[in-house]
């Protein structure tokens, strides 16, 4: 049994990144669709995909690199943990290196990038940040 499958998700995306794969599957969830929706809106990633499989299916992400090879995601770091989780209002939301990078964050909208978050006025657990 995983303990954290978020922070595996993040591990497999960090992986690939490093050894620059063009797709990384990862076994699929609502939550880990909702982080990947939110990584394809803000541009972090071009796409992703569901594939349907019995008992669990994969979620192929297809990760997103420069006109020279270089990083779109240059660090994916988890920041609540299943032992410490991380809570943040509307108001208290960090921004990631001055706007050039996300938070996201799971909310009662759902997942929602932390841009997205204040736009709408809510807060929630942080779940990553990326830049």
């Amino acid at each position: 049994m995983m303990t954290d499958p978020v922070a595996d998700m993040l591990t497999r995306i960090r992986n690939s990144v490093a050894i620059e794969r063009p797709i990384v599957d990862i076994p699929d969830s609502k939550l880990k669709r909702g982080i990947a929706d939110v990584l394809k809106r803000e541009g972090y990633i071009w796409n992703y995909e569901i594939i349907e499989q019995v008992p669990q299916g994969i979620l192929r992400v297809q990760l997103k690199y420069g006109p020279n090879g270089e990083q779109v995601i240059q660090k994916i770091v988890r920041s609540s943990k299943p032992g410490r989780r991380r809570y943040s209002g509307v108001k208290e939301t960090p921004e990631v290196m001055q706007g050039m990078g996300i938070c996201i964050l799971t909310t009662s909208q759902g997942v929602l990038s932390n841009r997205e978050a204040k736009a709408k006025g809510i807060g929630g657990e942080i779940l990553c940040t990326v830049w």
